[in-house]
């Protein structure tokens, strides 16, 4: 079975949330003890092909990654939202699986990655790490969705989705939009019954808005409890 190999990490939004942090900066590079969100996401990253899209503050992005291996996804052009963004990246990916993870969360616990690989199987288009409802730190809004026995997943509210998947990237080819939202990947497969879920078992923390920096320097610490 095929184990992705890539990972495209968001870092193209508005940040409107993070105002007035993200009023001079992208969101991906407001810290949190004392380290960019980007980076706190590429330490996960280890042995896979990094690719990083880039759309508000583009050049602040690439001043910071000057000087490594990671590739840029250069979306100056337009804002092109989650699967938009991953459709474009798609030549710098390769094919195949690949992870896609948001950089506004901080973890504190297994590697999310990995978590996700571990449980990856060939009836999977899509596997969702997920976060239970009581244990999403900073999170604010109701749960996304619920995951059966099978480990399925539908609508509902139990569990809250991480920022981070697997999803197989064949099925971008029937979309002709270019700026869309990952729902319309995801829901032919939430129909057809190939979008699967895993809980993370460690620590999260969603990390967007001002009021949520210290909260998630707390949980890196280990001294917010879950």
């Amino acid at each position: 079975m095929t184990t992705p190999t890539s990972v495209l990490l968001f870092a193209a939004g508005l940040g409107t949330r993070m105002a007035p942090l993200t009023n001079s900066r992208p969101k991906p590079l407001v810290e949190v003890a004392g380290r960019a969100l980007l980076d706190h996401a590429i330490a996960h990253c280890g042995g896979l092909k990094v690719v990083v899209n880039a759309h508000y503050f583009a050049d602040q992005i690439e001043s910071h990654l000057a000087g490594t291996d990671i590739s840029i996804s250069d979306e100056r052009g337009e804002l092109l939202e989650t699967g938009g963004g991953l459709k474009h990246a798609l030549p710098i990916l390769g094919d195949g699986p690949v992870y896609t993870m948001n950089t506004d969360a901080v973890w504190n616990g297994p590697n999310p990655l990995k978590r996700l690989e571990e449980s990856w199987r060939p009836e999977m288009n899509g596997l969702l790490l997920m976060i239970p409802r009581k244990n999403a730190v900073g999170h604010t809004g109701k749960g996304d969705f619920d995951i059966g026995a099978d480990g399925q997943i539908t609508r509902g509210h139990d569990y809250v989705y991480s920022g981070v998947q697997i999803i197989r990237t064949d099925l971008l080819a029937s979309i002709d939009k270019t700026s869309f939202s990952m729902w319309d990947l995801w829901t032919p497969m939430l129909e057809d019954g190939t979008l699967f879920g895993v809980a993370y078992g460690g620590a999260w923390c969603d990390v967007g808005r001002p009021d949520s920096i210290p909260i998630a320097g707390d949980l890196l610490k280990g001294s917010h409890s879950v």
